[in-house]
C-alpha cells in the first residue's frame, strides 16, 4: 500500500510540474474546465452504463436489491460513489487552482484524474496495490494543485 501512495504521489507531482514547464498558451479558463473535467464524467458514464447493465442480468438487483459485498456489482458501486465523491471535490477546488495555475494545468489535472480513475476501477476489481496507486493518483493532484495554488495567492 506504501508503494501505491507513494506512486501515487510521484504522479502527482508530475501531473503538476510538467504543465507548467512549457509555454503557456491561452486558453479561457471556462473551456479549460469544461475540458478538465470532461474524464470524469466519461468515467461515471462508463460506471453508470455497467452498473445498469449488471441490473438488467439479474434479478434481484433489477428490483433495485443491494448487491452481495464483494462482487463485481458492489465493486462498480463502490467505485462509482468515490469518484462521484472525488468529482464533487474537484469542482469545489479546481476553479480555484485554475485561476492560480492556469488553463493547461487544469487540464492536465483532469486528463491525469480521468486514468487515476480507470486504475482505480480495474484495481478494485483485478489487483489491490493498482487500486491504491489509482486512488493516491487521483486524489494527491488535487490536494497537492489546491495546496500551490494557495501558496502561489499568498506570495
Amino acid at each position: 500500500m506504501l508503494a501505491g501512495g507513494a506512486a501515487g504521489m510521484l504522479w502527482a507531482l508530475a501531473v503538476l510540474w510538467l504543465p507548467m514547464q512549457g509555454p503557456q498558451p491561452f486558453i479561457p479558463l471556462n473551456l479549460a474546465l469544461i475540458f478538465a473535467f470532461l474524464p470524469a464524467g466519461l468515467v461515471m458514464i462508463l460506471l453508470v452504463g455497467l452498473i445498469a447493465f449488471r441490473r438488467f442480468s439479474n434479478e434481484e438487483l433489477m428490483d433495485g436489491g443491494v448487491p452481495e459485498c464483494g462482487t463485481p456489482a458492489d465493486i462498480d458501486q463502490r467505485v462509482l460513489k468515490n469518484t462521484v465523491e472525488h468529482t464533487l471535490m474537484g469542482l469545489l477546488v479546481w476553479p480555484f487552482i485554475a485561476m492560480s495555475l492556469g488553463a493547461v494545468a487544469i487540464i492536465a489535472l483532469g486528463i491525469s484524474f480521468g486514468i487515476a480513475r480507470l486504475v482505480f476501477w480495474v484495481g478494485y476489481h483485478a489487483f489491490p496495490p493498482m487500486r491504491v496507486f489509482g486512488f493516491a493518483a487521483g486524489y494527491y493532484p488535487t490536494l497537492l494543485g489546491t495546496i500551490w495554488a494557495g501558496w502561489r495567492m499568498l506570495t
